[in-house]
């Protein structure tokens, strides 16, 4: 991809097996974020273009055919290619998911995540502290192409544990010999969580290091001009969108206008259109669920994303906070000066950005990279995809 004169050629298509993601945007998974209504909203206002993986799913619990897992790896009818994160630590209920999926025709394409750096995982020596262990992750890798039979399986993971035990480069070397499609880096490591400045650098050496399949970057995405400056910066031939689009699932708009060397397209919604799709991400979420009340319910958590940056008092947040009702949630947002204009400081970071020092290994985690000690079954947690 080349600059000429602020305008941006389309890079290469993205290849994902036999899927071809143009241009090379892919929405991460988050947990209770990327469902099936989030990626609805995500995928109209791209115009259907780019790749939208759904909610991280634990492999014990798909195997175990979980009533709440079941109803996430729902896709809706026009959602192609289906794309599934699965998180497992044991290869072969690894496989099995992996071949459940297969079997029943539930996806196409097959994301596994090595990225989640929350300590209740990482103390049982799951998400992002697994790939230390060279030989489990291998293992892991394995039986999931196995048992893909056609389909693409590609992974996401971290730069490592820390500065001082750095997995990617290994990891994307076993990854490319055990015929994983492509691999997404987070820049950051366990130890930073979510806090400090994603390394770009190492997006960069991890192309470098395995150029045999695509490499996508992750981490400081927080508009177009970000990505663009990503993939010219490393080379990388994608990039991943986690929490730059809470609460703007627009932003896949300007991605692919970006993209497509059309930076006049970029939206800056007035709040009139941003409470239009607050009321409809709402009005989806309690469709999929089943009941508008739990659907405004698991809502709330999205509004102070939506509004950030807007001109909202305090009191009228907090009525947003507590809203049960489609009528109630409307109600509330009429009454704000909707013609107010797109924010510049919404722009920035926004969901967690804590940094987290302090890594919870099992003990004697670190002796030996290459032990393919199990992992306890406590490890697969529902939590965020990293």
């Amino acid at each position: 991809m080349r600059d000429n004169g602020g305008m941006t050629t389309l890079p290469p298509p993205l290849a994902i097996g036999p899927h071809t993601v143009q241009p090379p945007v892919v929405l991460a998974p988050m947990a209770g974020i990327t469902n099936a209504p989030f990626r609805t909203l995500c995928r109209e206002f791209s115009g259907g273009k780019g790749l939208f993986v759904s909610e991280m799913i634990t492999t014990r619990a798909l195997v175990e055919r979980n009533e709440k897992t079941m109803q996430l790896i729902h896709f809706d009818a026009t959602e192609k290619p289906r794309s599934i994160q699965l998180y497992g630590v044991d290869p072969v209920t690894v496989g099995k998911a992996v071949r459940m999926i297969v079997e029943e025709d539930r996806a196409d394409h097959i994301d596994l995540n090595f990225g989640c750096p929350v300590p209740k995982v990482t103390r049982k020596g799951g998400g992002s502290a697994l790939p230390y262990k060279r030989n489990l992750l291998r293992a892991i890798l394995r039986e999931a192409v196995a048992g893909a039979g056609g389909l693409p399986v590609t992974m996401k993971m971290r730069k490592g544990i820390n500065d001082e035990h750095l997995t990617y480069l290994d990891a994307g070397r076993i990854a490319v010999e055990e015929g994983i499609t492509a691999i997404a880096l987070h820049g950051r490591t366990t130890a930073q969580h979510y806090g400090g400045t994603a390394d770009w650098e190492a997006i960069a050496r991890l192309k470098e290091h395995v150029p045999e399949i695509p490499v996508l970057g992750n981490g400081d995405i927080w508009c177009a001009e970000d990505a663009l400056r990503m993939v010219r910066e490393t080379g990388c031939d994608g990039v991943v969108v986690g929490r730059g689009c809470l609460g703007r699932p627009w932003l896949f708009n300007d991605l692919v206008a970006a993209f497509e060397g059309r930076p006049e397209d970029f939206h800056k919604p007035v709040l009139r259109e941003v409470a239009a799709t607050m009321v409809r991400h709402a009005q989806l979420l309690g469709e999929w669920i089943g009941d508008e009340a739990r659907g405004v319910i698991d809502f709330r958590k999205h509004v102070a994303w939506y509004l950030k940056g807007f001109a909202v008092g305090s009191e009228m947040r907090g009525k947003l906070a507590v809203t049960s009702s489609l009528a109630e949630l409307d109600a509330h947002l009429s009454e704000l000066d909707l013609d107010q204009p797109w924010p510049e400081s919404a722009d920035g970071p926004r969901g967690r950005t804590s940094g987290n020092n302090r890594v919870v290994l099992p003990e004697g985690w670190l002796n030996d990279p290459y032990d393919c000690a199990g992992v306890s079954e406590d490890a697969e947690l529902d939590t965020s995809g990293g």
